[in-house]
This record gives structure tokens, sequence and C-alpha cells, in this order.
């Protein structure tokens, strides 16, 4: 749905920077983003190790921020909460506006369990910030110890997540943590990833999208993630307002242990969702084993196809009468 493939540059700018020292790695890295972003692209590369990361790195057009894998780690270091970013957030990393950039291959710690991430412009800018920006690409890409939304998506359009994970670990510090979060933004893939929000006790949503505003939020396809919600939220959340939510594709997911499979929810209006499609999901094992407790569509809704999906000590579905609504196979088994 995205036709998000992200940067397409070749050329190779080598990070220099020393990993596992304790310095703070910022500028080492962000001179090289932005040596990239000024020869009209390139592969920013990054050594396995530990880079500490203080102040905030910006993504520049046509750049490839690429690591060894999981143990290249960003970590936001002990003075990560002296400065903020554009946005008036704290990103280990945000697009800010870039266009055709690609994340990949690293892990970004945003030490919310050694930090207090309580601080303002907490929910301003997220751990793996991609915003107003068009064809972004995220793969590859695993956050720890967040104090804020995980990997996030803010307005553009035309990205893609996948083959990224997220995990929520703290206890009693924040609320808020979603995993995966798309706000205000359109045509986008979140495809198999792994959100797990309920290692601690302050996971929120594990999916969420979400309008803010009069914004809409459309055109996402939802597919084949293995998905825990944490105890503040639920397994996926479709979270509307004065904005509208529309053109929702979700299929082949696993949603399990999360106090909810999947649910509307209403912050700042009442604007009805319409062209959703819930169709061959798996809910198991989640808090709520009365009707709901899998699927919960509890406003109106319209043109919403719910087939084929099994729900397993979940409860069931529900789906209100409504233009277009169609509920056709789903099964409930108090056993999985």
């Amino acid at each position: 749905m995205s036709a998000a493939t992200g940067s397409s540059a070749t050329a190779f700018f080598a990070v220099t920077a020393k990993p596992n020292d304790a310095l703070d790695d910022t500028a080492g890295i962000q001179g090289k983003i932005d040596a990239a972003g000024a020869a009209g692209g390139g592969i920013v590369k990054m050594p396995a190790g530990t880079f500490i990361i203080d102040g905030k790195l910006r993504m520049a057009s046509n750049v490839r921020l690429e690591g060894a894998g999981p143990e290249t780690v960003l970590k936001a270091g002990p003075n990560f909460l002296n400065n903020t970013g554009p946005a008036g957030g704290y990103p280990i990393v945000t697009t800010a506006g870039a266009n055709n950039t690609t994340l990949t291959n690293f892990t970004a710690d945003q030490s919310g369990d050694t930090l207090n991430g309580n601080v303002a412009g907490r929910l301003s800018e997220y751990a793996v910030d991609v915003r107003d920006s068009r064809n972004s690409l995220v793969k590859g890409i695993h956050t720890k110890n967040p104090f804020t939304y995980s990997i996030a998506f803010v307005g553009g359009s035309n990205w893609c997540v996948k083959d990224s994970s997220t995990q929520s670990e703290t206890n009693g510090k924040y609320t808020e943590l979603d995993g995966i979060h798309a706000m205000n933004t359109a045509h986008g893939d979140i495809v198999g990833n792994v959100v797990d929000q309920r290692k601690g006790t302050d996971g929120d949503d594990g999916i969420a999208v979400h309008t803010f505003g009069t914004e809409d939020a459309h055109d996402i396809r939802i597919v084949n993630n293995n998905v825990r919600g944490g105890r503040h939220g639920a397994g996926i959340d479709l979270a509307g307002g004065s904005g509208v939510i529309y053109n929702i594709d979700l299929n082949g997911n696993t949603v399990w242990g999360s106090p909810r499979g999947l649910e509307d929810a209403y912050y700042d209006g009442t604007k009805q969702m319409h062209h959703i499609k819930v169709v061959g999901n798996n809910f198991r094992d989640n808090d709520i084993k009365s009707v709901g407790g899998a699927v919960d569509f509890e406003r109106a809704v319209t043109y919403v196809t719910m087939t084929d999906n099994l729900a397993c000590n979940s409860g069931g579905y529900r789906l209100p009468a409504g233009t277009g609504n169609t509920s056709l196979r789903n099964t409930q088994t108090t056993l999985c």
C-alpha cells in the first residue's frame, strides 16, 4: 500500500566514531548524515557496538542510516534530556521532513530505564520518529527502554515499517508507551513486526492508528505482525477523533496476551471510522473473555468487513449494525 522503497543511494559514508567508549557520538554520526545529504544521498554505515547519543540525530533526504544488526546500538546518553529535537521532543533519530530515507539494522535504546523521561515534550517526538516525510522505510529496527512511543509515523505519507521489534519493560515509571504508532498519516505498511508492550507494567497499545485534530489517517495496511499490547491499552487500537480513520487493512496478525485484541477508541471527536478490513487474524489469550474481547467496535462504523478471524480464550466480537458492515466465519473457542 505504501510503495515505500526508502533511499536508493549507493555511495558509502562510514562512521568513524568509536563505539563502546562512553563518549558522545552524536556529532560523529550526524556529520556523516549531513555529508551524505549534501552529496545528494548516501549510505551512512555504522559498525557493531554501542554509540552514545546525547543529541538528536536528524536525517537528510536520500540517506540510508544502516547498522550491522541489533548489535549496533544507538543509546541515549546521560545528557540526552538536556536538549530536544526539532519538534520539541526526545528522538534518538528523526526524519523531520526529509524524504526518501531508510533506517535499518540497528537498535534504538532510549534509556528510559535509567533516565527520568517524565519531562515536558515527552510525547512531542518519539524514539524512532518518522515525521512529515515521504518514502520512508524502517526495516530491522529494534527499540529498547522507551519513555515515549517506540516507532512512530507522524504526518507525511508512503512509509513502511517491517521486520522490526519494540518492547516495553519498565514498571511504574511511564504511561502511553505505544509500540508502533501512526498518527495523521497515509499510505503506510506495518508488516512482519514483533511488538511486545507487556514485558513490564507501563506499556500501552501495541499498534495504534491515531487521528489528532482534524487530520485523517488512511490507507494503512497492518499485516502479519505478532503483537502483545500493554496493560494500559490494546493489541491494536484505532484511535479516532475529529479526523477520520479509513481504508485500514488488518490481515494475518496474531494478537495475544493483551487486555483486548482490536478496539476502537475516540479522544478529541467522534468522526465515524469506515472501510476497515479485519480478515484472518488470530486473537488469543487476551484478558477480556466476554463480547468484544477479541474485536470491539463499540461505536457506529460503516463498511467494516470482519471475516475468518479466530478468537481463542479471548472473548468474542462486537460489530454494530451499519451500512456495509459484514461479519462472517469468525470463530470463538475457550481454549487455544
